[in-house]
């Protein structure tokens, strides 16, 4: 029996289908945190509308911490403003998916994308539904303290 040599491309550690070992605590979490603000900064560059609203969370924040609220009400003001990014952030990765397919127009990828700016729309209703009905007492509030 001839004995063949393996060449480097058949090797387990160059073979495209083994995934390379996992990586495991700290080293992970480090990774998965760069790669989290990795689409971050990408999705500020390429999307405009996540600029505006990120525009928008950088004023409400700072309000929903300094708005004399209740503690669960303030967890509902920031929690409804990082819902709009987190749902923003999932269209543009949708978007770029449906993109990197193909460029050539299809229904497909016409309601793909329609059903995602539908989520945006969902979510900043309830950012501004949240923020209407927990502002409205502290308004009026302040607004007979000050007639």
């Amino acid at each position: 029996m001839v004995r063949q040599s393996k060449s480097p491309s058949a090797s387990p550690s160059h073979d495209p289908l083994v995934s390379p070992p996992k990586r495991t605590g700290i080293t992970r979490a480090l990774f998965a945190l760069k790669h989290s603000y990795d689409g971050l900064l990408a999705t500020f560059r390429a999307e405009s509308a996540f600029r505006q609203e990120v525009a928008l969370a950088v004023v409400l924040l700072p309000c929903a911490v300094l708005l004399p609220v209740a503690a669960i009400e303030r967890v509902m003001l920031i929690g409804s403003v990082l819902l709009v990014l987190l749902v923003e952030l999932l269209n543009s990765a949708v978007e770029a998916v449906v993109d990197r397919i193909s460029l050539d127009r299809h229904e497909l990828s016409r309601r793909a994308k329609d059903c995602g700016s539908a989520a945006v729309l969902i979510a900043l209703a309830i950012c501004a539904t949240t923020w209407g009905t927990l502002l409205w007492p502290v308004l009026k509030q302040w607004w007979r303290a000050h007639r």
